[in-house]
C-alpha cells in the first residue's frame, strides 16, 4: 500500500492545537442548541437516551431477498425516527440515528417530565411493532422484534471531528448511551419484555406515570430483574391504548 497523503509533521501541530485548546467543560441544568458546541468547550447535564435494536437481525439478512431485507429494514427504521423526533427543539433532541440495525436518540433530560417523555416514546414505538407485523405479515414479509433500551445519567458531551471538514458529531461520555444500548439488546428474548429501562431511568419517571394512570396500577406493569453488568433494571410491555385499539379494529 501507497503512503497517504498525510502530513504527520503539520498535523502534529493540529494535533497540539486540539489538545491545549480544549479549555472549558461546563456543568448545566441542560445541553445548548448544537450551535453552542465548539471545538475548544463540553458540557456536562442530564442526558437520557434510547435505544430500538432489531432482534435477530443475522437471521433476517441471512435468510431474506434483498428487497425483502430493505422493505423490512425501512418500514423498521423510517417511523422510529419519527417518533423519536416527533415534537422535539433542539434543546431537547441532542442527536438521532441508525448504528447498524439499531435506531437510536440521545435527548437533554433535565427533569422528570422529560425523562417520561423519553418512556413515552418506547411505548410508542412498542405498539408500532405490532402495526408494522400486521403489514409485514399482510405482504407475507417476515415479522420482527426489537429490544427497546432507556437510561438517564450526567453525560459529557463534547463536539468530535474535524473542523471545516464537515466530519463532526457530538461524543456522549457516560453512562446514559451505553447502557440504554446495552438494555436493548437484553429486550424481547429470554423471557425479558421488549421495554427495558435502568432503575435510575424508572426512579426518575415512574411517579409521573403513576400519576397520569391514577385509576390504574402502573407499577405492576413493570417486572424488576438484575443483571451482573447493569445491577437492578425493569421491563415491561406497555402499549399506547388509542393507538393499539385502532390497529386492533383494521386500521381504517
Amino acid at each position: 500500500m501507497e503512503e497517504l497523503s498525510y502530513d504527520f509533521k503539520v498535523r502534529k501541530h493540529k494535533i497540539e492545537e486540539i489538545l491545549d485548546n480544549t479549555d472549558t467543560v461546563k456543568e448545566v441544568d441542560q445541553f445548548p442548541n448544537n450551535e453552542g458546541f465548539t471545538y475548544t468547550n463540553g458540557y456536562k447535564a442530564w442526558a437520557g437516551a434510547i435505544f430500538v435494536d432489531l432482534r435477530d437481525s443475522t437471521s433476517l439478512f441471512t435468510e431474506q431477498e434483498d428487497v425483502e431485507i430493505a422493505k423490512v429494514v425501512r418500514g423498521f427504521t423510517s417511523e422510529i425516527i419519527e417518533m423519536l423526533r416527533s415534537g422535539t427543539e433542539d434543546k431537547e433532541l441532542k442527536e438521532i440515528g441508525i448504528r447498524g440495525d439499531c435506531v437510536f436518540a440521545v435527548y437533554s433530560a433535565p427533569t422528570k417530565s422529560d425523562v417520561y417523555e423519553i418512556a413515552n416514546r418506547a411505548f410508542h414505538i412498542n405498539t408500532y411493532m405490532k402495526m408494522l407485523n400486521k403489514l409485514l405479515l399482510d405482504r407475507d414479509l417476515p415479522e420482527i422484534k426489537a429490544g427497546i433500551g432507556l437510561s438517564i445519567s450526567p453525560t459529557l458531551a463534547v463536539k468530535a471531528g474535524r473542523k471545516n471538514s464537515g466530519i463532526n458529531n457530538l461524543v456522549w461520555i457516560g453512562k446514559s448511551v451505553a447502557t440504554a444500548a446495552k438494555l436493548s439488546d437484553l429486550g424481547n428474548k429470554r423471557g425479558i419484555q421488549p421495554i427495558v429501562m435502568s432503575k435510575l431511568f424508572y426512579d426518575n419517571m415512574i411517579e409521573l406515570q403513576v400519576k397520569k394512570n391514577s385509576n390504574k396500577e402502573p407499577k405492576s406493569w413493570y417486572t424488576k430483574a438484575y443483571d451482573e453488568k447493569f445491577g437492578d433494571y425493569y421491563h415491561a410491555c406497555i402499549i399506547k391504548e388509542k393507538f393499539d385499539d385502532w390497529i386492533n379494529t383494521g386500521m381504517k
